[in-house]
Parts: structure tokens; C-alpha cells; sequence
């Protein structure tokens, strides 16, 4: 164990060179449905040692080379110089961010290493992986003291593989993880959330044959009701490789057989197919089969697209009753990333009677999307390109465009998921709208059966929004952020308020809201009061029933969530209290106001 710790510190020294590797160059890949593999599990308590000097990198952070007491980093009485070690430093939970679990962590950006032994017997013919739901914000990976791979962006998942590289028996990991916040990084320098820094999802090492399935997509073809479509996608296979799918329910067995690049199409009437909808979330088990390969999955057939102003489920027309949230933990504050967080939050989306979630700014934990195809709620999923972005910065560009790339391959397969937004509320200017229409166009060409959206900033002339902006010519579905009655005007002026909609697409009002402290009451005129908050809801509910082009709404927001820029002592003391439901779960008036005009909205 002394060995193996040492051998671990080693890592501490590797080149900072790695941190500036570009995403293109990144050696990871992403391997879907990774949640319906067998897995040994990562998680736990692994060693960590905040390095908010970077001594980590050695003293020449242009050249990898260990720096001067990493070569024998293990303290022993009466030897070398040593300034760390491993085996004596404290642990950090993962997944979990550090910030929510230590006072000395609370504040902390930049750089810190984590560590943990692990045990593998591998087997012949076989590939393993290291899965990382998420690491917030850049990482670099090190297995037995090789570099591995590294990755950036926070919120999404990637996998390394460490085939070559793990011994039959006893091994080691060692993370370098940086959250520090930069100008070409996404999202940038500011943003109105906690930047939780950390190995914040679950971490897995999955093993998968010498020809596997890394990639497959089912879906019901739009314009029809029982045309399924789709492909499945081989690593390790020459063309001609047979692949045989199977629903069960449907009594469905077809077969397949890739091309040179390693894919098999598939497409076939499936008579007395239910579909998928809120009201009835049908979900098939779909099996795949390829050499040694089996893979399961739970899907539901649905379409989604638009007609006029209208967006038609399964080619009906619908109403999102929704609501945003941030992907927090309920109760005990930090990143959100276990089921039972997951079951609180879309729980209370239930109580209110939502049909569709916005999860606001950046890709969420993969279990929400998986609980919502349950319990049949719509999804909005984003990328963290907000407010202000590095727009010229090509490296900047490609970090978007790599998020978003890894979000639509995790969930491409999940029903509930029907809109993907490519930004929240970025200025207007040339270069902003040069960069968010590359986004748009890949999320087309990687996904045509869904639509796209962002959420803009509303602008009024006097009374009157006219939803022009340049943005909307890029999107399916215009999302459209406002806060009259906090931010400007007062609440009793919100009716006044009309709308213009010359691009003739639907329109959902994905932010409106305002701030309250749950338990603080007084005159509707007093801000940061329930009746406040209450008051401005009725208003605004009053204000919106009279768009005739609306087609739904995620007020901001579903429960308060922490901030660094809200500072007003006593009232939100870093928290954002504009949530429906405070951080403790207590709801508050305005909660009660829009799940009775959920109850008797007609869909």
C-alpha cells in the first residue's frame, strides 16, 4: 500500500500542458445506456488534496516531468523531503461536489486531486472503461500513474478506457480536477448558480467485449404512428456483422447487418404499438444483440414537432405546464445526483401538476431524464452557453459543441426529452448568432426527431414585447425569459403587458418569477414576501392567458437554489429565492397559485 501510494503522488506531476489540450483531441469516448450495464462501482470516499497553487504539475508546467519531492512522495521519518502523501490526507465523498462537504471547501475554485485504490481482474478479450457521470469542470485522468485521458465540461458524462493499463489485481486512480472558472470556458466567468466543483455523478468501471455496442437509436418516425426507425452503431466490427433487436411486448424480432462504418439500419411497421405520452408513458424493453454483446433499454415511441404556432405530441396539439429547476440536491444543498434527489424534485414537479420540466442551465444527472420517461413528464434540456460567451474563441466554440454533442448521444433515447435548448439569455450581436446557429444545426443533423429552442431575453417597448429577436430564426420553438413586476415594473402593471409574435412560432415563457423567503409575510407591496411572490404569479398567470400563441411555461423557479451573487443578508444569504419551494422543502404561497391554475389549465 506504501508502494501504491507513492506511485500515486507521482501523478501530482504530470505536465499542466494537459489542462490546455483541446476538447477534439480529448481520448474519450461515451458509451450509451451505460446505466443498464453491469458496473463495479467507484464510488465512495477517495483521498483529495487541494492544490490551489498547481504545485500538483511540477515546477515547469510546460514539460511533463515530476517536480522535486514528488519522486518519493510518501512522508517516512527521517527521509527526504516530503510535503504530501495520499495516505494521510483527508477524503471527499463521490460523487458529491467538495463545496457542500467541507466549511474550508465552501468557496474553493480551482484545482484538487483526488485518489482511490480499486481492484480488477480482467478478462481476455474484453474492453474496460472507466464511466464518469460527471466532473465539474476540467479533468485529467491518471491509472496506475499513465495519463489516461481528459475531458471538459462539467455536467456531462465521459468514459476513458484503461484497458492497456490495469493489472490484474490491485490498482490505483488519481483525478486531477479543476472547476477554476475562465473566459473561454462554458459557461464563463459569470453565472447566477453555485459553480460546484468536484467528481459530483457516479464513477464505474464497465467492461464490454471485443465487439460492443457503443451507440443505437429507436424512434417512431414522424407523420406515422407505428413506423419505427432507427440504427445501432458497433465498435470492434467489420461489415456484414449481424445485429438482432427484439421487443418483447410487441412480439418484434428484426435483424441487421452493419456497413463499413460499423453501422446497421433498422426500419419496420410495428402493429399495436402504444405510444408514449404524459398521460400514458408506455415504455418497451428493447434488446439488442451483437457477437457477445446484449444490451437492454427502456423506451417509449412518441413524435414531436411543429405545425404554425402549435407543438403536437403524437400529432395532437399540447400545452407545457411546466416549471424550471436547477439539478440541486433538496434539503441538503450541493450538487443533485442521487435517486432519492431526483424523486424529490420531480416529485414536487408532479404535486404541481407539470406535464414538462425545464432543466435549466446545463445537461442534469442521467437519472432525471430516466425518471421522467416513467412518470411521463416532457423534458427541455440545455447547454451551459449563458449569458455572456467567449462567441469568437474557436476552442470555446468547440467545448459547446462537445457538450452538447455528449448530451444528445446519453439521451437521444429518452422519450420524455423534446426540446433541446442551445442557450439562456445571450445578448444580441453578429458573432452570438454565428455561434448559436452551429449549435443549432449540429443538434439538426445529430438529432432530426426533436426540436430545438433557446431561452431569450425579452425586450419591451413600453407595454409591447415583439419577439424578433434574430436568435428565433435558428429555433423550432421560442423560449422567452421576462420578470415584469420584479425587475421592471410592478406587479399590478403585468396585464397591461401585450405581445407581438411576427415570426409566427409557438412561444413558451420559460422564465417569470420572483424572490420570497419561505415563512416571510407581509403586505403584497413588500418584496421578498410570500404574498409578494403569490401576488406577481396572479398577475403574471392572468397576463399569459391572453397569448394566443403561447404554448407553455416554466416559471423561474422550483426550488431556491444557492448563488453566490445574491448576498442580501437574512433574505437570501447566497441563495436565489425565487423557488416555489425553499431549499428545506417548505412551499410557499405562489407554489399553491400555480398548481391550482395547473389543475384546471385545458390542455
Amino acid at each position: 500500500m506504501v508502494v501504491m501510494f507513492r506511485r500515486a503522488a507521482l501523478c501530482l506531476a504530470f505536465s499542466a500542458a494537459f489542462l490546455a489540450t483541446a476538447v477534439h483531441a480529448q481520448q474519450t469516448t461515451l458509451l450509451v445506456d451505460v446505466d443498464h450495464r453491469p458496473q463495479i462501482s467507484l464510488d465512495g470516499p477517495w483521498h483529495s488534496i487541494p492544490d490551489p497553487y498547481r504545485e500538483g504539475w511540477g515546477s515547469n508546467p510546460d514539460h511533463a516531468s515530476p517536480n522535486g519531492y514528488a519522486k518519493n512522495a510518501h512522508y517516512v521519518p527521517g527521509g527526504p523531503l516530503v510535503q504530501y502523501d495520499f495516505a494521510k490526507s483527508p477524503t471527499l465523498n463521490v460523487p458529491g461536489d467538495w463545496n457542500s462537504q467541507k466549511d474550508s471547501l465552501f468557496y474553493y475554485e480551482g484545482l484538487l486531486w483526488y485518489q482511490r485504490d480499486f481492484t480488477v481482474h480482467p478478462k481476455p478479450h474484453t474492453h474496460l472503461f472507466i464511466h464518469f457521470g460527471s466532473v465539474n469542470y476540467a479533468a485529467q485522468i491518471f491509472v496506475n500513474g499513465q495519463y489516461v485521458c481528459n475531458h471538459e465540461g462539467g455536467y456531462t458524462p465521459f468514459d476513458c478506457e484503461i484497458t492497456s493499463i490495469v493489472k490484474d489485481g490491485d490498482n490505483f486512480i488519481v483525478a486531477a480536477v479543476d472547476d477554476q472558472r475562465a473566459v473561454d470556458r462554458v459557461p464563463t466567468l459569470r453565472m447566477d448558480w453555485w459553480n460546484y466543483g468536484g467528481i459530483t455523478r457516479p464513477v464505474s468501471l464497465v467492461e464490454l467485449p471485443d465487439t460492443y455496442i457503443d451507440d443505437y437509436s429507436l424512434q417512431l418516425k414522424r407523420g406515422t404512428q407505428n413506423q419505427l426507425e432507427g440504427y445501432v452503431h458497433l465498435i470492434g466490427a467489420g461489415p456484414g456483422t449481424h445485429v438482432a433487436l427484439n421487443i418483447p411486448d410487441l412480439h418484434i424480432e428484426k435483424d441487421a447487418v452493419t456497413d463499413t462504418n460499423g453501422r446497421a439500419e433498422f426500419s419496420f411497421a410495428a402493429p399495436g404499438i402504444e405510444l408514449w405520452s404524459p398521460e400514458h408513458p408506455r415504455l418497451y424493453v428493447i434488446a439488442l444483440r451483437a457477437g457477445s454483446d446484449d444490451l437492454k433499454d427502456d423506451i417509449g415511441f412518441r413524435t414531436v414537432e411543429v405545425q404554425g404556432d402549435q407543438i403536437l405530441l403524437n400529432g395532437k396539439p399540447i400545452f407545457l405546464r411546466g416549471i424550471s429547476y436547477h439539478d440541486e440536491a433538496p434539503f441538503r444543498s450541493g450538487r443533485s445526483w442521487s435517486d432519492k434527489d431526483v424523486e424529490t424534485l420531480l416529485g414536487w414537479a408532479r404535486e404541481l401538476h407539470c406535464n414538462f420540466v425545464r432543466m435549466a442551465h446545463y445537461p442534469h444527472t442521467e437519472n432525471e431524464t430516466r425518471l421522467a420517461d416513467k412518470l411521463g413528464i416532457l423534458a427541455w434540456e440545455e447547454i451551459p452557453v449563458y449569458w455572456g460567451i467567449d462567441w469568437t474563441n474557436p476552442h470555446t466554440l468547440d467545448v459547446a459543441k462537445h457538450q452538447l454533442w455528449e448530451l444528445i448521444r446519453r439521451d437521444h433515447n429518452d422519450p420524455s426529452v423534446i426540446l433541446w435548448s442551445m442557450s439562456n439569455e445571450t445578448p444580441e450581436s453578429p458573432e452570438r448568432n454565428a455561434f448559436i446557429h452551429q449549435l443549432a444545426q449540429q443538434a439538426r443533423s445529430e438529432d432530426p426527431t426533436r426540436l430545438i429552442t433557446s431561452a431569450i431575453v425579452t425586450h419591451f417597448k413600453g407595454t409591447t414585447a415583439t419577439l424578433d429577436d434574430p436568435l428565433g430564426q435558428d429555433l423550432d420553438v421560442l423560449g422567452y425569459n421576462e420578470y415584469l413586476g420584479w425587475y421592471q415594473g410592478k406587479p399590478e402593471t403585468i396585464p397591461d403587458y401585450t405581445w407581438q409574435n411576427p415570426l409566427g412560432k409557438p412561444v413558451i415563457i420559460s422564465e417569470f418569477g420572483a424572490g420570497a423567503k419561505a415563512g416571510l409575510h407581509g403586505p403584497v407591496t413588500d418584496m421578498f414576501t410570500e404574498e409578494y411572490q403569490d401576488n406577481l404569479y396572479r398577475q403574471q398567470l392572468q397576463m399569459l392567458g391572453k397569448m394566443p400563441f403561447l404554448r407553455g411555461m416554466t416559471p423561474w423557479v422550483l426550488m431556491d437554489f444557492r448563488s453566490p451573487m445574491r448576498q442580501l443578508p437574512g433574505i437570501q444569504d447566497e441563495y436565489n429565492r425565487k423557488g416555489l419551494v425553499s431549499d428545506k422543502g417548505e412551499k410557499k404561497k405562489a407554489f399553491f397559485t400555480l398548481q391550482d391554475y395547473y389543475a384546471h389549465k385545458n390542455e
